[in-house]
């Protein structure tokens, strides 16, 4: 490599853009991710800290248009905050989701479980098209779910499932002392319903 080499310009400004753009586009995926689960109060917070680090990465881009390597630093980080924000939003495990089971088997082992482990849950009749069934319907944390999908799999390996995202709750049975949210430090900036 030449003496003259530009390692600022050609190496650490990209670098540097790269890693803002994985952190701006992160925070953009927590802060959408936090407003849809209804946590309004910290999403502009978060979206003030998005903006903050976006200004940083585009300037060193514009400032810099005769690079390439930054044009591309840039594109990558954004692809790569994407994955990163739903990683991280994912181990966070935040909110509530509804599972809803539909039965033709006995579902007693798995009510066994539920009970055991203090989940709420309702059982209802239904009529399939073909014969009848028990619809089982539960609202858990999403911590929670990844805790009871495997029992799912093993005693109900045939059951019609689906999971959707619950955006508040009120009253029900929860493990221990929960009542929608699992997490201190996110139950203060949620919007009171």
């Amino acid at each position: 490599m030449p003496a003259s080499f530009d390692w600022t310009n050609w190496v650490f400004l990209p670098l540097l853009i790269f890693g803002a753009r994985i952190v701006d586009v992160s925070l953009g995926t927590m802060r959408f991710i936090f407003l849809y689960r209804g946590y309004r109060k910290l999403a502009p917070l978060l979206g003030f800290l998005e903006i903050t680090v976006w200004l940083l990465a585009i300037r060193g881009v514009l400032v810099n248009m005769k690079n390439p390597v930054c044009f591309v630093a840039y594109a990558a980080g954004f692809a790569m905050g994407s994955y990163v924000g739903i990683l991280i939003e994912d181990k966070l495990s935040i909110g509530m989701v509804l599972f809803r089971l539909v039965l033709t088997s006995d579902p007693a082992p798995f009510i066994k479980f539920m009970k055991e482990n203090d989940f709420g849950f309702t059982v209802v009749e239904g009529e399939g098209t073909h014969h009848r069934v028990k619809i089982l319907f539960s609202v858990v944390t999403r911590k929670d779910m990844k805790r009871i999908m495997p029992v799912i799999q093993s005693l109900l390996p045939r059951a019609f499932f689906t999971l959707e995202t619950v955006r508040s709750v009120r009253q029900g049975v929860f493990p221990g002392n929960q009542r929608g949210i699992h997490s201190a430090l996110f139950r203060k900036y949620r919007k009171a319903k």
